[in-house]
């Protein structure tokens, strides 16, 4: 572990007893299982959902058996854990997971949508079938295992829902534009999505966790981004992670609505 990088999950118990849902866990290196652990550090049990098909297209190593070796370990450090695949870019596939981890592990306090599907496009190359496939992943299952999520709790202090932005609204990205316009979307959704289910104890928030390398990097890309973050570093998933398990925390209850960008003082431009 390198001088300027995040320390280990410390453990605690706040989150036992509850039961979270995590999607887009397929790397070993990704926001997605980063998210996993820090939630099973606070005592969570974790449900996690992965697509292989997904991240067998992307040029990153695909880590085909990280979910399994995910669960084994996060069993072994005591929480109940179980994964699904599921291609949530299919209508039925957010009901179905949700019926799936009440059946295995109980009913969900804590829904976490990291799942995002992403490529470059630009105004040269976007269409409408790279359109669709953003939006069914990014916003159809996202806003539908939201708005299941909150159908089914039982209400009360202690709902979490916590989205994943991309920080578009902070500057172009004109090689993303699918990407774009979905990101926006959640940030837009988590806000209005707040407001209507504050009274039955569920809080919803969105995080931006700015450049994080999660494997996609290019060394060029990296000697590019680096000079732009402050700390000297570039962003890991564990700094995502940490935020999220704060947001689903009890602490945070009084936080909600929120687009958080938390970026360690990245410099566009």
């Amino acid at each position: 572990m390198s001088q300027n990088a995040p320390e280990p999950f410390t453990r605690t118990e706040e989150l036992r007893g509850r039961v979270a849902v995590v999607t887009g866990v397929g790397r070993r290196r990704g926001i997605g299982s980063a998210v996993c652990r820090a939630l099973a550090a606070r005592g969570a049990d974790i449900v996690l959902s992965y697509w292989k098909s997904y991240d067998r297209e992307m040029p990153w190593d695909p880590d085909e058996n990280e979910p399994e070796r995910l669960v084994e370990e996060l069993r072994a450090v005591g929480v109940r854990a179980a994964g699904l695949e599921v291609d949530l870019s299919l209508p039925e596939s957010p009901k179905r997971l949700l019926d799936a981890a009440e059946e295995r592990l109980g009913r969900p306090s804590i829904l976490v949508n990291t799942a995002a599907h992403s490529t470059r496009d630009g105004y040269e190359a976007l269409d409408a079938g790279t359109l669709d496939a953003h939006y069914a992943v990014n916003v159809r299952a996202m806003a539908l295992l939201s708005v299941l999520f909150a159908r089914r709790y039982p209400g009360g202090p202690g709902g979490r829902i916590v989205n994943f932005s991309s920080g578009q609204s902070l500057g172009p990205m004109e090689e993303e534009l699918a990407y774009v316009i979905t990101k926006g979307a959640i940030e837009a959704f988590t806000g209005s999505l707040a407001a209507g289910v504050g009274d039955r104890g569920i809080t919803v928030n969105a995080v931006n966790p700015g450049p994080t390398d999660t494997g996609w990097m290019t060394e060029e890309l990296e000697r590019e981004l680096l000079p732009k973050f402050p700390a000297g570093r570039i962003g890991q998933p564990e700094d995502a992670a940490r935020l999220v398990a704060f947001l689903a925390s009890d602490e945070a209850a009084w936080i909600t609505g929120q687009t958080i960008h938390s970026e360690g003082g990245f410099v566009r431009g």
